[in-house]
């Protein structure tokens, strides 16, 4: 039976009464909160556990930022009034950045450089690749020659507020952007009708190693966890991705037409969702996947085949970058090559309910998701609400700022089954392919094709700097920001590939 009106009321009364307990508690008074909430719900599709998520850190870091942007606002000459407050012009003289880096030992030295004047086309744009983050309220205004400009003081010994096993850091010298807003998480988590059966019962004795003791890696013979890579553990006992294995796993990025491709009767990624039509489906790979023990295995949590659920443990930080990508991620410390980094963590979304977020969503800042498709070829049917994506737009983690570089990026995203067999759900993991020295940046091919003009998603002009940029038609905007690319109303799903979008 569904609940009346006066219930559905009576439910969401309830909770409102709850947030406005909890900003009473921190002094906020009601009329502060109360249209921010209404904003904050209108923004998030209604979602209360997004607004609820650790104790209401979301709302109430949205209120102290509207209160910022009120005095700001009010302390504008009328000759800046309307003018978009999202960026700082300083002075030439005084504007600088700093770069760190040590030749030997990745210690660093702070050179102060100059920058270059922004355009006024620069100024109404922001990087496409940095994800949204965590938002620092700490904002001071200043003057110059006259005209009133934005600073903010962007700096947190520990974005990830104790929820990673390592601190990771955020820094920018150069204040000129204010660091976007999202809830940082550890995992992944189900929005709403995502389907994500975890289950012991599901595992059979064939798909789990129960009579292994302590580390699978050092026994005599491969265990039955191994079975899918070929009898062969994906890891070496140091930790890192064996290098056959990287390599496949990047010949099938990088050459896909030469690996067999799967077809579905009826793809979720072809779908006119608007005309109730269906389109043809573009192929599908099975990539490699590591299978990785889990609950069910008689090993240990310090067994070598469990790398990535202990999550993070390289020394990471996340700055804002000097070649007008935004905010970036760069390692702190020499990372060998096949080392894991972080996963990519959002929301668990059906196709279906992220197709409807987007028309539905007001918000500034959206994230375009990562498809878990990877397995899609062995399916003859695929329903929408089998088809899962991750979506970080508002709660992920640090995965989120690493940005695009075209095919020579330091990073590669490969699948991961831990809790289950299913795998209509999976992790998504980042690799290192090659050595990466401290201080530099970590960087993702997103397998963007810039000419592709019937993509849902317009396409944004590529700063990454590499040689083998495909971005070959805008490489006379030297000096421009990337373009924030749009969502626009979808009628056919997005593809496969990750990507971090802001809209304006």
């Amino acid at each position: 039976m569904q609940p009346t009106n006066d219930k559905v009321r009576e439910k969401v009364r309830e909770k409102v009464i709850e947030a406005l307990k909890k900003t009473r508690e921190m002094g906020i008074p009601d009329e502060k909160t109360t249209p921010v909430l209404q904003q904050l719900m209108r923004e998030s599709g209604e979602n209360w556990e997004y607004v609820e998520l650790d104790n209401y850190s979301a709302l109430i870091d949205a209120i102290y930022s509207h209160d910022d942007d009120k005095q700001c606002e009010e302390g504008s000459s009328n000759g800046n009034r309307g003018k978009n407050p999202m960026v700082v012009e300083s002075p030439a003289s005084s504007k600088k950045s700093y770069k760190t880096r040590s030749a030997n030992s990745g210690s660093s030295v702070q050179v102060p450089q100059k920058q270059p004047q922004p355009s006024d086309g620069d100024r109404k744009t922001r990087s496409a690749n940095s994800g949204p983050s965590v938002q620092v309220p700490q904002k001071q205004p200043q003057t110059s020659n006259g005209d009133r400009k934005r600073k903010y003081n962007n700096s947190m010994s520990d974005i990830t507020k104790g929820s990673e096993s390592v601190q990771i850091s955020l820094v920018d010298d150069v204040g000129i952007e204010e660091v976007p807003k999202f809830t940082y998480i550890p995992h992944n988590i189900v929005y709403q009708k995502a389907y994500v059966h975890v289950s012991l019962a599901r595992i059979s004795d064939e798909d789990c190693c129960a009579s292994c003791k302590g580390d699978c890696l050092s026994a005599d013979f491969p265990c039955a966890c191994a079975r899918e890579t070929s009898g062969e553990y994906a890891y070496t006992k140091e930790g890192l991705l064996k290098e056959d294995f990287l390599k496949t796993c990047l010949k099938m990025q990088k050459e896909p037409d030469t690996f067999h491709k799967f077809y579905c009767q009826d793809c979720p990624l072809e779908r006119d969702i608007i005309n109730g039509t269906q389109g043809k489906c573009d192929g599908h790979l099975i990539r490699k996947f590591i299978k990785e023990c889990w609950r069910k295995c008689g090993c240990d949590m310090l067994c070598g085949n469990r790398v990535v659920q202990r999550g993070i443990k390289c020394k990471l930080e996340v700055y804002f970058t000097q070649e007008g990508k935004g905010w970036g991620l760069r390692t702190l410390q020499d990372l060998p090559k096949g080392t894991f980094v972080c996963e990519y963590i959002g929301e668990i979304l059906t196709n279906t309910e992220l197709y409807d977020r987007n028309e539905t969503s007001s918000s500034e800042r959206h994230t375009y998701p990562v498809t878990l498709d990877a397995d899609w070829g062995s399916e003859k049917d695929l329903q929408d609400d089998d088809a899962l994506c991750l979506d970080a737009t508002i709660c992920g983690n640090v995965a989120r700022f690493i940005n695009h570089r075209c095919e020579d990026a330091n990073l590669i995203d490969i699948p991961v089954e831990i809790e289950t067999p299913d795998r209509h759900y999976y992790h998504i993991a980042f690799f290192t392919l090659r050595d990466v020295k401290a201080m530099d940046e970590l960087t993702w091919d997103y397998m963007i094709d810039f000419n592709d003009k019937s993509h849902p998603v317009k396409a944004f002009r590529c700063c990454c700097g590499s040689e083998l940029c495909r971005d070959k038609k805008t490489k006379g905007s030297k000096g421009k920001s990337i373009e924030r690319r749009k969502i626009l109303p979808t009628r056919k799903q997005p593809g496969p590939r990750a990507v971090a979008l802001k809209r304006k």
